[in-house]
């Protein structure tokens, strides 16, 4: 058990630093972009060869505009170690990320600072920056105008992971009175100001072997041959479904073990970068191809091979079904074609027949192959789709790059994985789009769900977005998963219980997969996944806006209660069958018309988002305890409160609709947070005359957060009207 706890933290923290490394990388088509467009046109030998000297000749406006773009791009790819350190330190801080970000820019320079001066110290490299004899060729370098360790990209992931790791642990920290104002997110710098010269000392004692050995190891890789080169293919597409890829091909293409090169009389490592040190300088007439061929293998199954899986499965498709699917294949199929974003054809086969996912990994690493043997050197700036293929390969020219020789392998390619995809559906039967069950929905949503989605509830409702209230349902509740984010094509979460994840319900959202690994959770969405992100937490704010964010007087107390930003339950989930019989004894807290939650004018809690349970329109002024228990919440506008009865049960009392908004008028809760209440005792009044001339509701829920929804529901057992104090109006039952 401990091993199996160990190896899914091991699997949460590589997706962590996975999606971490995606947010430098999908700053690289525009900056490759810049510099491809900028590089080409002022390159004196391509100008010549299209004949626009009379447009893009040195001094012309265009030529000034064009110059100043290779250099912006030029600037980001040079800069590229500072921001994986910014990003990377944003994205495994828990909050206040700017801090963390601040910290590691200033821990990165401190750090190359520390390293410069230990290198004078040691006759390294001397006052005025000439560099010893001994020294192995391009291991100093210049680094934001230092003169220190080239360390290239894994420096600044080594920033970038510390300052987190630091950021993490002390951005809450309590100091004496005396030096409170360094405490909290202030301390952090501080603290990382020191880490980093220790870790400068030690980067300058340890950096020289481990960069001997990235050296060796990437002679290693690139002198196996054909080998090597398919194994990284065939590893760059088998890491997908894991969404660890990133972390496999970023080193190859940014640091020593992609290779290095000496362009222009400076040392340049890594694939990626060696390419586009060529591309900026006007000497090159041939791009290398031992750099290029860590890239230029995914075009052919990209740009033509999953095109023609997608035709397969159109082909196969039912032709009651072929109308729906086709649109949707068609959608995926170029957006594979023009941009290289390949998940949503790619998913759609791996859950359906995993071995055809392998295969077309095989596929891919051949493709690296044939692409090395051809001599094939066209680069990437993220993923290579027409757009990269025009930049990096047409209009760099023929002689440059070879691509002419891809456009056989297009066809070659196109050909291979609609004959295999063709045959293996109808072969095995395999349930791809359109080609499901009669009796399975083929859902897309419509004019109306879309215009439903930005109707606004009245004044203090929440917005109805049923996508992301399927999303939540769906990861089991807002108190089942945290740490929120995206990459490309999923949304990545942390799961508290993996038994509540609905696989289902999410995939009636647009998802095309889930993929659980730990309490790791990946939803494959497609490229639209950064829009529902969005909204979700738009979504989840509008919750908390909407009375559901806990305000504790003690902060000490809710971490003691375990209670989280949502007031929800953390470590609990109630299942033990004479406690939930208890549930049946709770008395109505109010006298009113009771309703069964389902049918209330609330999207968040009819589809039960904050738990099972009931609600009551009041008649009467005093609300009174419905169990024996204790306060555990009150929330700042008194709108709400949590109870915990002496079986653990958390029982949330909302009283009114939007409520919220009121900021407390027209209701008085009579105890204290942590106070003991029997059952029958009074514990709040309200206004009944103010809080409807205010326009808001007095349909009030009172729901039970921690039961397990997925196991067990309340049911209303009773019509009509209910007494204050009135017992058994509902009950549990199993589903």
């Amino acid at each position: 058990m401990e091993k199996i706890k160990k190896e899914n933290h091991v699997f949460s923290t590589l997706q962590s630093i996975g999606r971490s490394f995606f947010l430098p990388v999908s700053i690289l088509p525009v900056a490759g972009l810049l510099l491809g467009l900028g590089a080409s046109f002022t390159n004196p030998k391509t100008i010549a060869s299209y004949n626009l000297e009379w447009l893009l000749a040195p001094g012309t406006p265009l030529s000034y505009v064009l110059t100043i773009m290779s250099g912006v791009g030029g600037a980001i790819f040079a800069n590229l170690p500072l921001i994986f350190a910014m990003a990377i330190a944003f994205g495994m801080s828990k909050k206040e990320r700017g801090v963390a970000v601040l910290s590691a820019a200033l821990s990165f320079i401190i750090m190359h600072v520390t390293i410069k001066n230990l290198l004078i110290f040691n006759g390294t490299i001397t006052a005025d920056g000439q560099v010893a004899e001994r020294v192995l060729s391009g291991a100093v370098s210049m680094v934001l105008g230092i003169q220190t360790l080239e360390m290239g990209v894994f420096g600044g992931i080594v920033v970038g992971l510390g300052v987190a790791a630091l950021h993490n642990r002390f951005y809450k920290i309590k100091l004496p009175a005396a030096v409170s104002f360094f405490a909290g997110v202030r301390f952090v710098p501080i603290v990382c100001t020191f880490a980093y010269i220790g870790i400068g000392f030690i980067a300058f004692l340890v950096w020289p072997f481990i960069q001997q050995g990235i050296f060796s190891i990437g002679r290693v890789v690139t002198g196996s041959g054909d080998i090597g080169i398919f194994i990284f293919g065939f590893m760059e597409r088998i890491l997908i479904p894991f969404g660890l890829h990133h972390i496999w091909y970023i080193p190859f293409w940014q640091t020593g073990l992609g290779g290095s090169m000496m362009v222009d009389g400076q040392l340049i490592q890594g694939a990626q970068n060696i390419f586009f040190a060529e591309l900026a300088s006007k000497n090159t007439t041939r791009f290398s191809i031992e750099a290029a061929k860590f890239m230029t293998g995914k075009y052919s199954f990209m740009m033509a091979g999953l095109p023609g899986a997608a035709l397969a499965m159109y082909h196969c498709a039912k032709p009651s079904k072929k109308k729906v699917v086709g649109g949707l294949l068609l959608s995926a199929a170029l957006t594979s074609f023009l941009t290289g974003i390949t998940e949503p054809i790619e998913f759609t086969f791996l859950f359906v027949a995993p071995i055809v996912f392998v295969v077309h990994c095989i596929f891919a690493g051949i493709s690296f192959v044939l692409m090395s043997v051809l001599n094939i050197a066209i680069g990437t700036t993220f993923s290579c789709g027409l757009i990269d293929f025009t930049l990096y390969g047409l209009l760099q020219g023929n002689a440059k790059t070879n691509w002419v020789m891809l456009l056989p392998v297009f066809v070659l390619y196109f050909v291979l994985y609609y004959m295999f995809f063709r045959f293996v559906i109808l072969k095995w039967d395999l349930k791809t789009p359109g080609r499901e069950d009669e009796d399975v929905e083929t859902k897309l949503y419509t004019k109306n769900d879309y215009n439903a989605m930005r109707e606004e509830r009245k004044k203090g409702m929440v917005m109805e977005d049923t996508i992301s209230q399927s999303i939540i349902e769906g990861l089991g509740g807002l108190d089942n998963f945290s740490d929120l984010t995206c990459c490309a094509t999923r949304l990545r979460i942390k799961a508290n219980n993996l038994d509540l994840i609905n696989d289902s319900l999410l995939k009636q959202t647009g998802a095309m997969g889930v993929i659980k690994k730990g309490n790791g959770i990946q939803v494959v969405y497609g490229p639209t996944v950064s829009v529902i992100k969005s909204n979700l937490e738009e979504y989840i704010e509008k919750i908390k806006e909407h009375g559901m964010e806990s305000s504790f007087a003690d902060k000490e107390t809710s971490k003691n209660m375990n209670i989280n930003v949502l007031g929800l339950c953390e470590d609990c989930t109630v299942e033990n069958k004479d406690s939930l019989e208890e549930i049946n004894k709770v008395i109505s807290p109010f006298k009113g018309r009771i309703i069964d939650i389902e049918n209330i004018q609330d999207k968040i809690f009819s589809a039960k988002v904050l738990g099972d349970g009931f609600a009551v329109e009041i008649e009467s002024d005093e609300i009174i305890a419905p169990i024996d228990g204790k306060i555990i919440n009150i929330y700042s506008t008194e709108h709400a409160f949590i109870l915990e009865d002496n079986y653990g049960h958390k029982i949330l009392i909302h009283i009114g609709l939007g409520t919220v908004s009121l900021n407390g008028k027209g209701i008085k809760v009579l105890k204290k947070l942590g106070d003991s209440v029997k059952q029958g005792e009074k514990i709040a009044e309200i206004d009944r005359k103010a809080i409807m001339e205010a326009g808001y509701s007095l349909v009030s829920p009172v729901t039970f957060l921690n039961v397990n929804k997925s196991k067990y529901g309340i049911q209303v057992d009773k019509e009509g009207m209910v007494e204050q104090g009135e017992e058994a109006i509902i009950f549990v039952t199993k589903k």
